[in-house]
């Protein structure tokens, strides 16, 4: 299994960690695809779901921070708007390719390391912030 989202990566926010634990098991999904070599059109149609998921879930984090006051919002704002550029990047590189799914393989470790790092490093201090409030 590629990614796995596990408790030590709940933020506290229940919105939150729901979507984070859809996002995770879409993407290991994409990239099961990828490594058993699944039909380039099912990879294509992961990116796009995990490119929209992405965006929906951004908007959902970044509406629930503004409702709290949270002060890093800006600092958030922009790591999201980087990672969809990098979600950009990859889809254009994969149909540039001609559906190379290597291209996806590739990306793994890249989408690994944002999604686990950014959740421990940025998003676990919106759940603490929001302790704070109650």
């Amino acid at each position: 299994m590629a990614l796995a989202w596990t408790e030590d990566l709940a933020v506290g926010v229940t919105l939150v960690d729901e979507q984070h634990k859809v996002w995770f098991d879409k993407a290991d999904q994409l990239f099961e695809a990828g490594k058993k070599g699944q039909a380039k059109e099912f990879v294509g149609q992961m990116l796009d779901f995990l490119d929209d998921y992405t965006k929906k879930h951004f908007s959902d984090e970044e509406k629930y921070m503004l409702s709290i006051k949270y002060p890093e919002y800006d600092r958030q704002k922009t790591l999201h708007t980087a990672f969809i550029g990098e979600l950009a990047k990859l889809k254009n590189e994969f149909k540039e390719s001609g559906g190379n799914i290597l291209v996806v393989l590739n990306a793994n470790q890249m989408v690994v390391d944002w999604l686990t790092k950014h959740i421990s490093n940025e998003d676990k201090k919106i759940g603490v912030y929001a302790k704070t409030l109650k």
